[in-house]
């Protein structure tokens, strides 16, 4: 699999609408919530695929002040229909997430369908994110709701994409 899908594979025509995905992407964010300090972050995620109807996604995320890993994700994405994205997610921290919602353009907001929790992980019931991408630049938000507090915004970032198809 390569960093941005351009192998000999070509993009399957059932993902060509999250076409502008593709790539390396990094930058940096914010993220907060009524149970942590607030806190700043370096991210770099990667977008791929091998021929097949989805796009592999990993993601990862350190510390800005000292450097250590704050968070990492892995999973794919899915567009059954041109204007519909499915995401489906798995974290470190024991839980799995089933996202879905609307595409226009270059942007999509993605609601939890399902959350899943090992019984050791904190109990999250809900995700929304919403993400665009202009020309070179991703931008997202990402609500929590989460050990009995409500959706409330988590995180937000920016980045760039470093390696990949240009957007069209």
């Amino acid at each position: 699999m390569t960093a941005h899908g351009s192998g000999a594979a070509p993009l399957h025509p059932g993902v060509a609408s999250l076409g502008f995905l593709l790539g390396r992407w990094a930058g940096e964010g914010e993220g907060g919530y009524p149970t942590i300090e607030p806190f700043r972050y370096g991210e770099e995620l990667t977008v791929s695929h091998v021929g097949k109807p989805f796009l592999a996604y990993a993601q990862r995320t350190w510390s800005l002040d000292d450097g250590r890993p704050l968070h990492a994700e892995t999973g794919y994405w899915r567009c059954p229909t041109p204007d519909h994205v499915e995401l489906v997610l798995a974290h470190p921290t024991g839980v799995v997430e089933v996202s879905e919602g609307p595409l226009t353009g270059c942007a999509m907001t993605l609601s939890t369908r399902s959350v899943a929790c090992t019984t050791s992980a904190k109990q999250v019931t809900a995700v929304v994110r919403r993400l665009r991408v202009e020309g070179e630049h991703l931008a997202y938000e990402l609500d929590l709701a989460a050990v009995g507090h409500p959706l409330s915004l988590h995180l937000r970032a920016t980045l760039q994409r470093v390696v990949g198809p240009p957007a069209s």
